[in-house]
């Protein structure tokens, strides 16, 4: 059973930092600088903005309610499953595989966006913050085991001073494990980062079905090995 849960959150991490990066491309080349994995980045573009006083900041202040609200949902939803004694995971995974759904169609309804004051352009902001709402909150409620799948700072950060104390011979088998754990999710985040960029230039919103089938087989792998580890 051991291995069963290594495997999943092995893959999990994989699959959900590989989400992360994809997605958060994808939102700030299609919708002027949004970022939909962490709200810190839409902080800091705020500022921006409305220190140049030249650009429409509705967009990046409408985005952070429905982050929350994502959030808060998610908790109600765990909070419901851990009542009934049940594992939440996989309608985490399907709800945010419906928003990102809908982040996608919103955005080629929309399309070509000129203006992140358009209404749809708006829409498909919320509908993408709050998918990535559901995976932010399922990594610290049902996931806590994992690394950080949507923001890498505090990975590189430690997998950094991991590095060193390998390097320095003062690492034992906790480091390097612990190393891994962070290495995989950077690795994947970076890579979904430059597929979400591609994609979006060559497939404009086509390209987010590539990190909707990752939610699917995420959803299903963890529905297998969960049946098996019943048995």
């Amino acid at each position: 059973m051991n291995s069963l849960v290594t495997k999943r959150s092995k893959l999990l991490s994989i699959g959900l930092a590989f989400i992360a990066g994809y997605v958060d491309t994808v939102g700030f080349v299609a919708l002027f600088g949004l970022f939909t994995a962490h709200v810190t980045g839409n902080f800091v573009l705020i500022g921006s903005v409305l220190a140049r006083s030249s650009e429409s900041v509705l967009l990046k202040l409408l985005v952070f309610p429905s982050f929350i609200a994502a959030v808060a949902a998610t908790r109600v939803i765990v909070l419901w499953f851990e009542h009934k004694n049940r594992d939440a995971l996989i309608v985490l995974l399907l709800l945010q595989f419906v928003l990102l759904g809908a982040f996608a169609v919103l955005g080629a309804i929309a399309s070509p966006i000129s203006s992140s004051e358009e209404t749809l352009a708006i829409w498909a902001g919320i509908c993408a913050a709050a998918a990535m709402g559901v995976q932010n909150a399922a990594g610290r409620l049902v996931l806590p085991s994992l690394a950080p799948t949507t923001v890498m700072t505090g990975n590189v950060t430690q997998l950094v001073i991991d590095s060193v104390d390998l390097l320095r011979g003062a690492g034992g088998d906790d480091t390097r494990q612990r190393s891994a754990k962070f290495f995989w999710p950077i690795v994947a985040f970076a890579s979904g980062a430059i597929g979400g960029g591609f994609g979006i230039v060559h497939a404009r919103f086509f390209a987010l079905s590539i990190p909707m089938l990752v939610l699917l087989v995420l959803a299903f792998s963890s529905r297998k090995i969960q049946g098996a580890s019943r048995k």
